[in-house]
């Protein structure tokens, strides 16, 4: 099958969209599929081999001067390569790229306006380029935010089109309005331009049904998958204190400040000693206060010495964090869609507590490898964690059968093999009759 994926970069941030991508992308690719895996905005950030091509479309640098410009709409496409090349887009990253939903309303809507937005003219190069590849049976987009593509790709490549939903909802609700309203409308305008939707776990294949007002035909699941290699389940020694991780971007949403909560009521009781809480994950600069708010708020309570933030991490830094902790535990404020962060903690044998909410509960349940507690509750998770204090053994096994669970549910192998049946359904399906779109310039 020859297959064209579209996947967004993250300005220099590990990102789960990007990481799944990638490993679906080479898994097919080594099944022996034709695989075009095209960045948008930026490079992808990956911490496997990185298969994506080296051609960027809607550059980030691009997309933001046209928007703000009327003179950059215009600029002829050679003189866009200053701006658009790899150098320029990875530079513009290492200086923090906006990307908080609350200033890019503006620009969201201008996407999803697809050919009557005002990047026209970086749709127009994209599908000019593509049209001199190999055809593809499927095209895929990697969340609703970029439906605005979908019909012009259509119509200029005449294949169908599908698209993934990943957590896109965590963006939208955080748009000013009028920019949440008019991005949710054009949205679900759109959904029929798309020939099915791709949702990454059960529960978000409902959620989006009904918030995105998606036919139930069009909706299939493909659950998470990842690449297994390296992460090793072995039982380790007993650390020399117990240790509770937190392996996940430094953000609000992603409930770091629960979990200091919650160890501060497991360091208030008379049974549970000094231990550690260590941290890894990306830090946006616009999070840098909370982290800072956070640390200081554990030396007011007496445990500075037990909190530990590592920063971004690569593979081997990953896998040694997740191998060096009792317990992985993101209690997250919203219903997270994903979750990759527990099938990388539980296929290193580690057990983890969770929230009872979003893909949580389903990968938990579903693996066994690990405890589910009440969301947003302190007390709730301050349990559940000392419950796997308490009882190292069943946790050792709760940590094994995670590890058990992750290889039979969430390997990426299985991930390309139902990926590749719900595409089966989609191929030699056409759109509409191919037309070449005449762009504004030819580079």
């Amino acid at each position: 099958m020859n297959i064209l994926y579209l996947t967004a970069g993250a300005a220099g941030m590990y990102c789960g969209s990007c990481l799944r991508d990638n490993a679906l992308a080479a898994e097919l690719k080594a099944q022996g599929h034709d695989v075009l895996l095209v960045p948008l905005y930026t490079p992808t950030l990956t911490d496997e081999p990185n298969v994506s091509h080296d051609r960027i479309f809607f550059g980030g640098i691009s997309v933001y001067l046209q928007q703000h410009s009327r003179l950059f709409r215009k600029t002829p496409w050679l003189l866009d390569r200053l701006w658009d090349s790899t150098f320029a887009l990875k530079l513009a990253a290492r200086s923090s790229i906006q990307v908080d939903p609350k200033a890019l309303g503006e620009l969201t809507v201008s996407m999803l306006e697809g050919e009557e937005g005002n990047q026209r003219k970086e749709l127009h190069k994209m599908i000019r380029w593509l049209q001199s590849e190999p055809a593809p049976d499927i095209i895929m987009l990697p969340f609703s935010l970029l439906i605005g593509l979908a019909e012009p790709l259509k119509q200029a490549l005449d294949r169908p089109v599908l698209c993934t939903l990943q957590g896109e909802d965590l963006f939208l609700e955080g748009l000013h309005e009028p920019y949440h309203s008019r991005s949710l409308d054009l949205i679900r305008s759109k959904v029929e331009t798309v020939d099915a939707f791709v949702a990454v776990s059960d529960f978000y294949a409902d959620f989006m049904t009904d918030y995105l007002r998606i036919p139930e035909e069009k909706m299939h699941v493909v659950p998470l998958g990842i690449n297994l290699e390296g992460y090793d389940p072995a039982p380790r020694p007993m650390h020399d204190s117990f240790t509770i991780g937190y392996f996940a971007r430094v953000a609000p949403e992603k409930g770091l400040h629960l979990l200091c909560d919650a160890y501060r009521l497991l360091r208030a009781r008379s049974d549970f000693p000094p231990a550690r809480l260590e941290v890894a994950g990306y830090l946006g600069p616009e999070h840098r206060d909370y982290l800072h708010e956070i640390e200081k708020q554990m030396k007011e309570w007496g445990f500075g010495e037990e909190f530990h933030y590592r920063g971004a991490v690569d593979r081997n830094e990953k896998t040694s964090f997740l191998q060096s902790i009792d317990v992985l535990s993101v209690p997250a404020t919203y219903d997270e869609p994903k979750g990759i962060f527990l099938l990388e903690a539980m296929a290193n044998g580690t057990p983890v507590v969770q929230p009872r909410r979003g893909a949580f509960t389903e990968i938990v349940q579903r693996t066994s490898g690990g405890l589910l507690v009440e969301p947003d509750d302190p007390q709730s998770l301050a349990e559940g964690l000392f419950s796997m204090y308490k009882n190292p053994t069943i946790a050792r096994e709760m940590g094994q059968r995670g590890a058990e669970g992750v290889r039979r549910f969430y390997n990426v192998s299985l991930m390309a093999e139902r990926a590749l049946e719900v595409y089966s359904n989609y191929v030699g399906a056409r759109g509409r009759r191919r037309v070449d779109i005449t762009p504004v310039e030819v580079a």
